[in-house]
């Protein structure tokens, strides 16, 4: 009888064996529920399509408009259409609620509607669940009132390019929000963030990762309390703007992912699906297990077919209506753990696999993996999580969970803890083993700081190292030592970061140029000001700033590595000092030199090489276009000689200042 073959994740992994039974268990889980999903049928695409049957749709009597809501007494439509009458919706033979309304021109483009639920002899007053645009009034208290917004327009945007991602795609992305893209003190549009666009192709970003697309009641939520799971944000205009800037980047050859938000939901009930149907079980957990403590929102049921089929036709919509090209799915560690990971280290593998994991989230996420590939073969989806759950980010066939890509969560924290100690302290062993330790069989994303690290509570590493000195200090002929030093170090930062990258990288938008101060969005907290909740992109552009400095190694930076293929190749350490505070790798035919020491410059560094021959530098960041001194050649030819008593076979000796990197390159003879 011939032995049955192991998963590749065992293979890759083989601790992961006194864990076989676990594993086993989610992957059968996965196949049984996407059998009795499918009943049949061959595609996970033809049961995510709850959008497609539910909501407003029109027909050739006028409109048809179904709702789900299983245990409602009864529900009604109300809105400009009928003067805010309650108009009676019938149960059919699904068990759904159903109206037909006659005629085209009854529900008017744009007009009000709203969905009232009659549970026990209470009436809600709710936005429709499937609505596909959202808007508010606010009366004179402050208060907004939310409202679904009717489609009815032949004028909808029509898509002019044809775009997909190549197989071989390395991403290098750009994460944006779209109401503070801008510099006015006010919410930004997405007509107003085309002009960004070209700022983001000119730094070299293959993709855009845009926050806040789901429609959010509460605008300082960042996005992350959504409550219309099928409407664009309103917050940034009229939705079909959202097409035309999706299609204006793939114009520019820019991959758009949507940061998407299945592992909680918005605890409003008016204005979000919170207790939809009349009771609060219809979608999530019942009870204490349905309210996330830390987060003051709703947890899904994702043991349940219907909310499954809720959250794949949700990935459905945005694909097919809005041609993302993938998605990061946030709070994943949430979603993964009954505890939502809350208080853990993660130190163990008993930690991942305990009856503590949620089965019923882990089958979730891979079929929506599975479902995202079968509509786009070519898109990607990203994973945050901290915990490190294995397998999350293996392919399906091989024992995981199918994301594509996982983000690498280490790296911002040792960040952030590298800079609250003395620059003499910092520790070499441990960036190289956080910048570059992943899981062989996972593809990760790197970055320095990412949105959350730019939030009113926390400091963006720029405003880290300079604090008020950014204010008064930034103009090209000042010489403050604290501002150098900054400049300097940040350039280190993101250059080991984006080059010790695995897979792919991540930057906030505004910190390639260091931008300062926080994310703060207007609050009762800060009397509704919009002033930190917004960019200054004049800082980037005043020639007479250093922040230009910043600006220009990023995007030659990006250059660099897209140019070299550096994603291909992965780093191999050739040499670590932890006292010196130097950083030797080699990526593909490159030497990658770092001296991250404060105050020495080596006059005659000897550095190890593989291969004889002559050498040049082909980028440093102490060039004067980045703020630099200018004291690195590029010229010089370095010569690889035999030192004996080395570990290497060649050497070659360099002069490398402080706070400083460069990269050699190999020369014709």
């Amino acid at each position: 009888m011939e032995k049955k073959k192991e998963l590749k994740i065992f293979l890759e992994d083989p601790y992961l064996m006194d864990f076989k039974d676990d594993i086993y268990l989610r992957i059968n889980r996965y196949k049984e529920k996407k059998s009795e999903l499918l009943n049949n049928k061959r595609k996970l695409k033809s049961i995510a399509n709850f959008h497609d049957y539910y909501g407003f749709h029109r027909n050739r009597q006028g409109f048809v408009y179904r709702e789900w809501a299983p245990n409602a007494d009864e529900v009604f439509l109300s809105g400009d259409f009928n003067n805010w009458e309650l108009l009676p919706l019938k149960r059919n033979e699904k068990g759904d609620f159903e109206v037909q309304i006659n005629g085209h021109k009854t529900l008017e483009h744009n007009s009000r509607v709203k969905t009232v639920i009659r549970k026990d002899g209470v009436d809600v007053y709710k936005v429709p669940m499937f609505i596909h645009k959202v808007s508010q009034d606010v009366n004179d208290n402050g208060v907004y009132d939310f409202y679904g917004i009717i489609e009815n327009t032949t004028n909808a945007y029509k898509f002019k390019n044809s775009f997909k991602l190549d197989k071989d795609f390395k991403p290098y992305i750009y994460e944006t929000h779209i109401g503070i893209a801008q510099e006015k003190e006010d919410i930004g549009s997405y007509e107003e963030f085309l002009d960004i666009l070209p700022r983001i192709k000119e730094l070299g970003y293959n993709a855009i990762q845009i926050m806040a697309i789901a429609s959010h009641a509460y605008y300082g939520s960042f996005g992350y309390h959504v409550t219309n799971f099928f409407a664009a944000s309103h917050w940034f205009g009229d939705t079909e703007n959202l097409k035309k800037l999706i299609d204006k980047a793939h114009e520019l050859g820019i991959a758009v992912l949507m940061d998407i938000v299945h592992s909680h939901a918005a605890t409003n009930v008016n204005e979000g699906v919170n207790n939809y149907d009349g009771t609060d079980y219809q979608l999530f957990h019942s009870g204490a297990r349905g309210h996330h403590s830390a987060w003051d929102s709703k947890v899904f049921d994702y043991g349940k077919n219907d909310v499954i089929k809720f959250l794949l036709s949700n990935l459905n919509y945005w694909l097919t209506e809005y041609k993302f090209d993938g998605f990061r799915f946030d709070g994943i560690t949430s979603m993964l753990y009954l505890d939502h990971g809350l208080g853990k280290a993660f130190t163990s593998y008993h930690d991942y696999f305990s009856l503590n994991t949620d089965m019923d989230a882990c089958v979730y996420l891979t079929l929506a993996n599975e479902l995202i590939k079968e509509i786009n073969p070519n898109s990607i989806t990203i994973a945050e999580d901290v915990s490190g759950m294995p397998g999350l980010a293996a392919p399906i066939e091989d024992g995981g969970m199918g994301f594509d890509y996982r983000f690498n969560m280490g790296a911002p924290d040792f960040w952030a803890k590298q800079l609250d100690l003395d620059d003499h302290d910092w520790n070499m062993n441990w960036m190289w083993h956080e910048l570059t330790t992943k899981r062989p069989d996972e593809k990760t994303i790197s970055y320095a700081e990412s949105h959350d690290q730019a939030l009113v509570g926390d400091k963006t590493i720029m405003f880290k190292l300079t604090d008020s000195e950014i204010y008064w200090n930034m103009q090209i002929d000042n010489q403050s030592y604290i501002i150098h030093r900054a400049i300097a170090l940040h350039k280190l930062i993101t250059s080991a970061t984006m080059n010790l990258a695995s897979n792919g990288y991540l930057n906030f938008m505004g910190n390639e140029f260091g931008h300062p101060e926080w994310i703060d969005f207007p609050s009762e907290r800060n009397n509704w000001s919009f002033y930190y909740a917004r960019r200054q992109w004049h800082l980037v552009d005043d020639e007479n700033l250093k922040y230009k400095w910043l600006n220009q190694f990023n995007k030659e930076s990006v250059h660099f590595s897209q140019d070299n293929d550096l994603f291909n190749h992965y780093p191999m350490l050739m040499m670590l000092h932890n006292e010196f505070k130097l950083l030797e790798f080699k990526r593909g035919d490159l030497y990658f030199i770092y001296n991250f020491h404060p105050t020495r410059s080596y006059e005659s560094l000897s550095i190890p090489i593989d291969e004889k021959g002559n050498y040049k530098v082909v980028f440093d960041s102490d060039n004067s276009r980045y703020g630099g001194l200018d004291r690195i050649s590029n010229d010089y030819v370095y010569e690889a000689k035999k030192v004996y008593g080395t570990d290497h076979p060649f050497n070659i000796n360099i002069y490398l200042p402080s706070r400083t990197m460069l990269v050699l390159k190999k020369i014709d003879e």
